[in-house]
């Protein structure tokens, strides 16, 4: 079980957040997020996020760092290492399992990542069956996605996704590419761009706790 920073919004949540991080940040990169983004009035959350395990990365001139997956290259059809990201699904599926275990109903659960913390989520809702809450992809991309398909009963699953229109790592085409497949694969997505580069903003966590109160106040 990869190690994890949690924060809890109240006693005894109800509902989860697994969040996961960018490449060579780690679990405590997004925590600050959570007074910003939670609001008044919502059930109980307990949001969790995951370190990474360190590797090294090939695109980096093999240096380790904490990474999902290794990057190979700079073509987006083929820069991410496969065997990596679904080794992640894999650790991702035992931190799903553990909320489950631990009282929080399957479709309670929303996943989150940033730039590789989003790719993993969005690879791993392609092959789920079971249910979830929702997915919130920031600042990324579907690894491989010309040749994305989702098994057979692949949960379907409303998803906010939101990218900087001034993105150096992961160009605006290469989002807004990744957004208009998972629609063809027939997921809900909810897009947002801002005049930013590859981070978040203040507007963005707006739009997207307004998002999650939606789904928080039909759950």
């Amino acid at each position: 079980m990869l190690q994890t920073v949690e924060q809890e919004t109240g006693a005894s949540p109800q509902w989860a957040v697994i969040w996961l991080h960018g490449l060579g940040a780690d679990g405590n990169d997004f925590a600050p997020i959570v007074p910003e983004l939670v609001r008044p009035g919502w059930p109980a959350l307990r949001f969790v996020f995951p370190h990474a395990p360190v590797r090294p990365i090939t695109i980096n001139n093999g240096v380790p760092m904490r990474g999902w997956y290794d990057i190979v290259g700079m073509d987006f059809r083929s820069r991410a290492d496969m065997d990596g990201v679904r080794a992640s699904v894999v650790e991702l599926d035992a931190l799903i399992q553990r909320e489950i275990d631990r009282g929080i109903a399957a479709e309670r659960i929303f996943l989150a990542g940033f730039s590789q913390g989003g790719a993993v989520i969005l690879t791993a809702a392609l092959q789920r069956t079971a249910p979830l809450a929702g997915l919130i992809a920031l600042s990324t991309y579907l690894p491989e996605a010309e040749t994305a398909a989702r098994i057979d009963g692949a949960v379907q699953v409303p998803v906010f996704m939101a990218h900087g229109t001034q993105d150096p790592v992961i160009p605006l085409q290469v989002a807004e590419h990744t957004a208009a497949t998972l629609r063809t694969l027939g997921l809900e997505v909810q897009w947002q761009s801002y005049p930013m580069a590859h981070q978040v903003c203040g507007e963005e966590i707006s739009a997207l706790a307004d998002w999650l109160h939606t789904r928080l106040q039909a759950g």
